[in-house]
């Protein structure tokens, strides 16, 4: 049987970098403990002090299919490039007709531009095209 998994990103701002991926993934933030209609609401209750209310954020795949993505505040910033990233499929696979792929993986890249990411390069290579980007953190992924 697989193993289920969460990926976990370091950064700067969990809850703003979690909306972010939300939107760029299709996902949805995860909602709080049954009970609470907020996150701030249910750390309160528990004893976490207010500036640590912060310090993490999540979002789940909302039909429960794909990873949790966790997001967890570190004191230190990015300085290298990442030794693992996220490659999106939304081209449509290699049965998709390149110019058809290339098409959609540009709208996706200026779809993430508008929410904060930055376009690194593009690379084509025989029947592939992919566009690298970097999250408003700087964390790099790629679009194919």
């Amino acid at each position: 049987m697989a193993i289920k998994f969460q990926v976990t990103f370091d950064c700067a701002a969990p809850e703003s970098l979690a909306r972010f991926w939300s939107e760029a993934l299709a996902y949805e933030l995860e909602s709080p403990p049954d009970g609470y209609a907020t996150w701030h609401e249910f750390l309160d209750a528990i004893g976490v002090p207010e500036d640590e209310w912060d310090d993490g954020s999540s979002i789940v795949d909302p039909a429960g299919r794909g990873a949790r993505i966790y997001f967890q505040r570190v004191p230190e910033g990015k300085v290298a490039k990442n030794r693992l990233h996220l490659d999106l499929d939304v081209g449509g696979g290699r049965k998709t007709p390149l110019d058809q792929r290339t098409k959609a993986v540009n709208e996706a890249a200026a779809r993430v531009a508008k929410l904060g990411a930055t376009k690194l390069y593009e690379q084509e290579e025989g029947d592939s095209y992919a566009v690298t980007m970097q999250d408003p953190e700087g964390n790099e992924f790629c679009l194919h």
